[in-house]
């Protein structure tokens, strides 16, 4: 694989997007344990017109996108490791961590990586437990994967089976890890539309899960609306086999952002697609598809809204949320196209398909959250390349505001949001486009910094690590975590 560098900033205008359609495993065989379909392990391939096509071939000769199979980065980044998908085929998603350990969503299961050496990562079990988009998060001896796809049962040997039939079931999978080369399948919960994601609230005794989930339809018997509020799962952590909804708080009483007619290009509010949570700060953010919100977890079976707001002009699908170190500001992602779009390009421009970052002001119950600026990455991609904002994750880089951030086939970005009206791009990651000729889905799904490394679970092309060495990130390096999921945010100090 060829590595190159490319200058900062690309100023070329790469074509014109499909920006405004919303485009809605040897391993182990786990035992015993939605209202979308089930995608399937190959990437989407979709015609371009032949000018896009011809844009995105003149634009790798001139160098200013990285040719098909090459690898460009900035020079603070170094690519230290890709580790390629093995027996799990499906769509590789999301990540989390805990001591030397990298556990691996996949939409047909999960991996399990030993990463004490992060240049030589190596796989400790897989485990097939098909299930879109089976989202993944760890506690203790304890691993929960979402569900959010109707099968025919519970098991891990389900198959895919209509969300208009009640038999069917989606929910959440808890696995026992303690045996990181074994893990067990203990215990299942079904929950209203499915579990796209899931956010984790853990206490000592037991762990508080918030599903996410939403795009209810009167057909569906287990899934019809309104459904404006969020499942919330209690699991023991000596018995999780009695883990059972406990709760639906509704956080959208007045039914949520109504989306089009009212308001054209974005989505109404069903549900919520994610949710971060501080628990030391006893506040989460929410992305709920039309809406942003605040809330009060203090009683984390129960939370509460304490500030809502709404960006009918350039957010089409409030998608996921980070606080910053001190919980003094939300960053909010737009997954404009649903994720399988170009919209990284001059004509979607620098607003639509990216960050929003909002101040946290006031206290207590006044809380409140005020925009302040967007932030897109500044390297335009090609209208064979889907891309736009995704999961990322602090880099705890002391007295700065610094993220490490996923945007599929745009790569990995890493930026200081210090200077919340003015966020700036300091390093880089991506490869050139799967295709110069067909539009393809893949990229980075999730980039999250953990214990000095930046790891990229990339939909396609598996995991890698990355290494960034800059002044401004530099301080980060002395911070290690005992565990780490994105949603659940530490208190870094």
């Amino acid at each position: 694989m060829t590595s190159l560098h490319l200058p900062r900033v690309r100023r070329r205008r790469l074509g014109v997007a499909a920006a405004a359609f919303g485009l809605t495993a040897s391993f182990l065989v786990a035992g015993p344990a939605a209202a979308t379909p089930d995608p399937g392990g190959a990437p989407d391939r979709e015609s371009v017109s032949e000018s896009q096509a011809a844009d995105t071939r003149e634009a790798i000769r001139n160098a200013e996108i990285p040719g098909v199979g090459e690898v460009a980065h900035s020079k603070n980044v170094t690519h230290l490791a890709n580790i390629p998908k093995d027996a799990l085929k499906g769509f590789n998603s999301d990540l989390a961590f805990q001591g030397d350990y990298a556990f691996a969503g996949n939409y047909d299961g999960f991996r399990i990586f030993d990463i004490s050496d992060p240049e030589s990562p190596e796989t400790v079990s897989q485990v097939l437990c098909p299930g879109s988009q089976n989202d993944i998060s760890v506690s203790g001896d304890l691993l929960f994967l979402s569900t959010d796809s109707s099968r025919s049962d519970n098991s891990c040997d389900s198959t895919s089976q209509p969300a208009t039939e009640k038999s069917s079931w989606e929910g959440m999978k808890i696995f026992d890890i303690s045996d990181k080369h074994n893990p067990q399948y203990v215990a299942a919960v079904e929950t209203a539309c499915g579990s796209h994601t899931h956010t984790l609230v853990p206490e000592k005794r037991d762990v508080y899960v918030y599903v996410s989930s939403y795009a209810p339809r009167e057909t569906f018997p287990d899934c019809r609306p309104p459904h404006d509020g969020i499942s919330v799962i209690k699991v023991p952590r000596q018995a999780p086999q009695q883990s059972e909804v406990v709760d639906f708080p509704v956080l959208f009483p007045d039914g949520g952002n109504p989306g089009a007619p009212e308001n054209p290009g974005v989505s109404k509010t069903s549900g919520c697609h994610d949710i971060t949570v501080f628990p030391k700060r006893k506040i989460a953010a929410g992305a709920c598809m039309g809406d942003g919100i605040l809330m009060d977890i203090s009683d984390p079976a129960a939370p509460r809204v304490l500030d809502r707001v709404q960006d009918n002009v350039n957010f089409a699908f409030w998608h996921s949320a980070t606080f910053n170190e001190r919980g003094t500001k939300v960053v909010f992602t737009d997954e404009l196209g649903g994720g399988g779009a170009a919209t990284c390009n001059a004509v979607v421009g620098p607003d639509r398909g990216a960050d929003g970052i909002y101040d946290l002001v006031g206290k207590g119950k006044h809380r409140e959250l005020v925009f302040r600026s967007y932030y897109k990455i500044p390297r335009h991609q090609a209208d064979t390349e889907n891309c736009v904002a995704h999961n990322g994750s602090l880099i705890p880089a002391k007295g700065r505001d610094i993220m490490v951030q996923a945007w599929y086939q745009g790569g990995v970005s890493i930026w200081d949001f210090t200077d919340s009206e003015k966020p700036k791009e300091i390093g880089y990651f991506e490869r050139g486009p799967m295709s110069a000729d067909t539009a393809a889905t893949g990229g980075s799904w999730s980039a999250y910094y953990y214990n000095g490394y930046i790891y990229s679970n990339d939909i396609t092309e598996g995991l890698d690590v990355l290494k960034i060495e800059d002044r401004r990130t530099d301080s980060a390096e002395r911070v290690r975590l005992p565990e780490l999921n994105a949603q659940t945010q530490p208190d870094y100090r």
